[in-house]
């Protein structure tokens, strides 16, 4: 069966920095060849990218992932209940006691009161909280904030919520079973105690990694105290700070069936059933090829964007070409790894998909590329800027994706 899989490689200089530390403040690394690598997970990225779909997408597309969503509903609740003319506004501790058991019988999970008493002031003690962090969109919340106030009766009783729940329970479900957002469509969602209400990811994203060896400095610093008188010495704090710089071999795969899937068919007069996802992958692409993880980012400063992009349109499944780089790349005769690294992706690329016959024809292939040290990518596909390579793209999945489309 044929597929529609995204395939994109980035090639991204960082200066010295900390993006993605351990538990011990050091910058994460890998062996990979025979050697250490600088290493961002996959996570710090992902998280990056939802991020900045803050800037990229309408709130009610986006979901929250959060311990704390009964006080999220709650407040929906009680919005709800105030626009309504035949509604009496609801307090917060009624609100709250509607969204907890709502959620319960939607998601099947133990939500009970924080163990964080109410200070002194305090309107009441915090919302009850879920043990684990739950992913929802905010069309899902609204979904469940509606069926609590149109089955607790007007005046917000618990109790007619709850034989209502006992009875029609799978409303509740199915409220947090559609309509998911582009977020939660893209990087997936465990619900640990109703496996049914999981969603499978349709992104993958690897740890990125240095295409060179690259070892871990230490910044010494000292602070001054500005009350210091002239006649006290030394420094009033010191300490030291780990970082490292690479050139990183990012990578992500798009699977943009699952991902229709999880999104549905769009409705709206004059959409067509391709436009939600269509918006989606331009979204991914847009935020993951400029989001950058903020990890020490004001101590360090090192905000860089990708010298290259390479987009791949497959049918069969996704591949990576970080085997580009098993041998680390050496040091050019001038200093820096940008250059060589062009040269082996390319050489790697053009191999590889001769070999095993996944060649992929230019209308599919796309390179996004700054600067001379990048030419050797020219050949991997056509020359685009980033404005051209989210409308392309759009163009080619919206085709893929039309109805009798063929591969």
């Amino acid at each position: 069966m044929t597929r529609t899989i995204l395939d994109v490689h980035i090639l991204q200089v960082v200066p010295p920095s900390n993006l993605n530390r351990d538990d011990t403040g050091t910058p994460k690394s890998a062996y990979y060849g025979g050697v250490r690598r600088a290493r961002v997970s996959s996570q710090a990225w992902k998280r990056a990218t939802r991020n900045a779909f803050n800037e990229l997408l309408p709130p009610e597309e986006l979901g929250v992932r959060s311990k704390k969503l009964t006080a999220e509903l709650a407040e929906r609740i009680i919005a709800k209940s105030k626009s309504s003319d035949s509604l009496k506004a609801m307090e917060l501790s009624v609100a709250t006691l509607l969204a907890a058991e709502t959620l319960r019988a939607a998601t099947g999970s133990k939500i009970d009161a924080p163990k964080r008493k109410a200070k002194d002031g305090e309107e009441s003690a915090a919302a009850p909280v879920s043990s684990y962090l739950m992913f929802l969109s905010r069309r899902q919340l609204d979904a469940l904030a509606d069926l609590a106030i149109e089955h607790s009766g007007p005046e917000g009783d618990l109790k007619v919520l709850k034989n209502y729940l006992k009875d029609n329970k799978s409303l509740a479900r199915q409220a947090v079973d559609a309509r998911h957002s582009v977020d939660i469509a893209l990087f997936g969602r465990m619900v640990a105690d109703s496996a049914d209400l999981n969603v499978e990811a349709a992104t993958q994203v690897a740890h990125a990694i240095s295409v060179h060896k690259s070892d871990i400095e230490s910044d010494y610093y000292t602070a001054v105290d500005d009350l210091s008188r002239d006649d006290e010495s030394g420094a009033g704090m010191i300490g030291t700070i780990d970082f490292n710089s690479a050139t990183l071999y990012r990578y992500a795969a798009v699977d943009v069936d699952e991902l229709q899937r999880n999104l549905g068919l769009g409705l709206r007069e004059n959409e067509t059933p391709s436009t939600p996802v269509e918006k989606a992958v331009v979204a991914f692409l847009d935020a993951f090829i400029t989001s950058l993880p903020t990890g020490k980012i004001n101590t360090f400063g090192n905000h860089t964007l990708p010298s290259a992009v390479i987009v791949k349109l497959r049918d069969r499944r996704p591949v990576s070409f970080v085997s580009a780089f098993e041998e680390p790349v050496p040091q050019g005769s001038k200093g820096g790894y940008l250059r060589q690294s062009c040269h082996q992706l390319a050489e790697h690329v053009e191999n590889l998909e001769r070999q095993y016959g996944i060649e992929t024809p230019e209308a599919h292939a796309w390179v996004f590329r700054v600067g001379n040290e990048t030419e050797a990518l020219a050949s991997l596909g056509r020359q685009v800027s980033l404005d051209v390579l989210l409308r392309e793209v759009r163009a080619a999945v919206a085709q893929r994706l039309a109805p009798g489309a063929s591969a």
